[in-house]
């Protein structure tokens, strides 16, 4: 049956976001600049959070994790999508298609784990404060980030396995502009009515799980928010406002392509943009708007890098050395 795979279909043709043709220059730019906001963006979390000793704390650690774990969800088939809005043919080999689908269930998977565990990080700090450092050391924090990968990489296997032996030998026409399980399964040559079951309760399971666990976290944790009214539970609300806005934003699309199996695919064509670019450029702006730490740490990095010279000391130490 592999060598049926192989042998048949060798690539795949993606249809990608529009067939207009007019729209593929202005789409390219747009998606280049959401791209390059996103790399931005989340890189400078991560540097904040790793060069401020203010932000050596767990909550922020998983912060960093997340901004990472968003470059790689912006990543696995962004850039293909941004040069394919420069070419008419779309195509995208067998191997690499598989590739896509791998990343994509990893990375999503990882995030809503990942999601889970900062839940997880709020409830301790609000409900146990006594006991926060003790409960999430960076030991615990360093486990959860590997479980998060764990499941995440469990996950995707399981989704692989569903497709790398269905036989392809018809039509290779993806309406997406990645390779999406589900549309990719229903190209095989033979009935995937019960493999597209598997999928779907595969990825729903994973979906609702991880929800359902973020929805009875969160209200646990502001019904004890709303016992209190205390300054610091004022910053807790905050916090827990962003986190909350971050989850709906990422678990609205996708359960709604997993979980909600009979929409269609122009739908999910445009909710898969959604988690892929909008939610990773979203996630940095949600949670340094409303953070004052992560603010004020971002303006010291600014004053310690530019006002200190030492950009401009590096670019005449280029300079000397290009003309040396």
């Amino acid at each position: 049956m592999n060598e049926t795979n192989h042998s048949r279909v060798t690539e795949f043709v993606l249809l990608g976001l529009s067939n207009s043709q007019e729209l593929q220059p202005f789409l390219f730019v747009i998606f280049s600049l959401l791209y390059l906001a996103i790399l931005l963006g989340n890189f400078l979390i991560i540097l904040t959070v790793t060069s401020d000793s203010h932000l050596h704390t767990p909550m922020y650690f998983l912060l960093a994790n997340l901004s990472f774990v968003d470059i790689c969800v912006a990543s696995f088939a962004t850039p293909k999508m941004i040069a394919d809005f420069l070419v008419e043919q779309k195509t995208i080999s067998f191997d690499a298609c598989l590739a896509q689908i791998f990343f994509v269930h990893l990375f999503t998977g990882s995030e809503m784990v990942l999601l889970v565990s900062m839940a997880y990080d709020r409830y301790v700090a609000i409900c146990k404060p006594l006991h926060y450092m003790t409960i999430m050391s960076r030991r615990v924090c360093i486990i959860l980030v590997l479980i998060s990968w764990l499941v995440g990489f469990i996950h995707t296997t399981s989704q692989l396995a569903f497709t790398i032996n269905l036989p392809f030998c018809g039509p290779n026409q993806v309406d997406s502009f990645f390779c999406d399980l589900p549309l990719v399964t229903k190209l095989a040559c033979i009935d995937t009515y019960v493999v597209s079951l598997l999928i779907v309760a595969d990825s729903g399971f994973l979906s609702m799980s991880s929800f359902l666990l973020l929805v009875v976290s969160y209200t646990v944790i502001l019904i004890t928010v709303r016992k209190r009214s205390s300054a610091s539970m004022a910053k807790a609300r905050s916090t827990l406002t962003a986190h909350i806005t971050v989850v709906t934003l990422f678990f609205g699309p996708c359960i709604f392509i997993y979980v909600w199996p009979f929409s269609s695919y122009s739908v999910d064509k445009v909710l898969a943009v959604f988690y892929t670019i909008f939610t990773p450029i979203l996630n940095p702006i949600i949670y340094t708007l409303r953070n004052k730490e992560v603010k004020a740490a971002m303006l010291k990095l600014k004053s310690r890098y530019l006002k200190s010279g030492r950009v401009s000391a590096a670019i005449r130490n280029v300079l000397f050395l290009e003309t040396k």
